[in-house]
């Protein structure tokens, strides 16, 4: 069951009702630094509106977090945090990684031999063919309803 507005940690932090080392905030977006960091300074950048999927969002909502992850970023580089690389990472339902039910981007700052990185599936590397390609497009654009 998806967290309400009212029982979710990053809404709580929100509100102020639970405490968080704020980076950024502005009238739509809060970041604040993971309190289980990947490598140190490690962000969180959520929208302030609760939302478990990025799709829940309402229209126009997803662009203020990008936004938002892109002065951290910058900011994150220029810090004197070691970082030569950030990595961003939403993780959109369970089986996908994400643990808290809201929204939220993570920035990661990363280094060459940091030992962070993404797993891959066997058979990762396969080119598909453009017939597997076009009809998952299509499947896609079915969705959409542009098709």
């Amino acid at each position: 069951m998806a967290a309400s507005a009212g029982d979710c940690i990053f809404c709580k932090i929100v509100r102020r009702e639970m405490p968080a080392s704020v980076v950024r905030e502005d009238d739509s977006t809060l970041a604040f630094l993971d309190i289980r960091p990947m490598n140190p300074g490690h962000v969180l950048v959520i929208p302030k509106t609760h939302a478990v999927y990025v799709e829940d969002l309402p229209p126009g909502g997803a662009g203020p977090v990008l936004e938002a992850a892109g002065e951290v970023s910058r900011a994150l580089r220029s810090s004197g945090i070691r970082c030569e690389a950030v990595s961003f990472y939403l993780a959109n339902g369970s089986e996908a990684g994400q643990e808290v039910r809201h929204s939220h981007l993570h920035l990661i700052p990363r280094w060459r031999g940091d030992g962070f990185g993404l797993r891959t599936a066997p058979g990762y590397g396969r080119i598909a063919g453009r017939e597997e390609l076009d009809g998952i497009a299509a499947k896609i654009r079915r969705a959409i309803g542009t098709q």
